[in-house]
């Protein structure tokens, strides 16, 4: 059959993202721990288009999809973006995913069960033959400000927060299975408290109690998630940013730290991984 997207194009103008976004797709998680999860992925893929080329073959995104929706990790979406490059004759390859990522939680005291979510992406890109992959993960948490607690004679604001955690892992171990428990796990025990999805009365004086005993600044927060991470060898970058939603003012609280941990530069690395997440594609 005749090939419409192969034919050459007039116009000789080159386009620096061509593919398809907003597409969602079921796809499996296995974590370190060998427990899988099933959730929905929301996929952008693209790569570039030479000035002569009048099309890309739309079709093979879907089935570079299709071949790796069973076991998603960072080396897959890594194989991902080499094989979009390679079957659609590009120089260059991008792919954005996020999926609501469930753990089950216990209630600190009646050990109730409920399930969390949390948002997760994947941003990657080939150019030429440099691969660069980043998981970030959004993790809800519970703060408590430092300044109310010592000049109040009982009590003290609360408020939830977000915290966005961003890394490059800098071997395969790393990145096959994803440690996005531990990243989790991390940001939650730095917090005032962590966040629960179910609460009997007992467990919401423990938290109420705990976060209390536990006050930190958004400054406080975002450095201490900064320490756990430059401790960790298998990172090579990262990012915290970290967002309190004030309770007692019309504005939010706002920290953010980034640091480059290897010796060379990424050639290719992406100003900031917000730019291209799924959302802003």
């Amino acid at each position: 059959m005749e090939d419409t997207q192969s034919k050459s194009d007039f116009r000789k103008v080159a386009i620096n993202k061509v593919g398809i976004k907003n597409i969602q797709y079921p796809i499996a998680i296995t974590n370190r721990r060998g427990i899988r999860h099933n959730t929905v992925g929301t996929f952008a893929m693209y790569v570039n288009l030479p000035h002569d080329q009048k099309g890309t073959h739309m079709s093979r995104f879907i089935e570079i999809l299709n071949e790796h929706k069973d076991d998603l990790t960072l080396l897959t979406v890594e194989r991902m973006i080499e094989s979009m490059k390679e079957k659609l004759d590009a120089e260059q390859a991008f792919l954005n995913v996020s999926f609501p990522y469930f753990l089950e939680k216990e209630a600190p005291v009646t050990r109730s069960k409920s399930f969390m979510n949390y948002t997760v992406r994947i941003v990657g890109e080939i150019v030429r033959d440099s691969v660069d992959t980043i998981l970030e993960i959004d993790v809800p948490v519970t703060t408590l400000c430092p300044c109310s607690k010592s000049i109040s004679e009982y009590g003290a604001h609360n408020q939830r927060g977000l915290v966005t955690v961003r890394v490059r892992f800098n071997d395969h171990d790393a990145k096959n299975p994803m440690d996005i428990d531990d990243l989790i796990h991390l940001v939650e025990q730095t917090s005032s408290c962590e966040v629960f999805a179910l609460l009997k009365r007992e467990d919401e004086k423990y938290v109420t109690e705990q976060a209390y005993e536990n006050p930190v600044f958004v400054e406080d927060l975002v450095r201490d998630i900064a320490l756990s991470l430059s401790s960790e060898k298998r990172i090579t970058w990262y990012s915290v940013e970290v967002t309190n939603f004030e309770s007692i003012h019309n504005h939010d609280a706002y920290a953010y730290i980034e640091r480059d941990k290897s010796n060379s530069s990424h050639a290719h690395a992406f100003e900031s991984a917000n730019a291209t997440s799924v959302a802003h594609s």
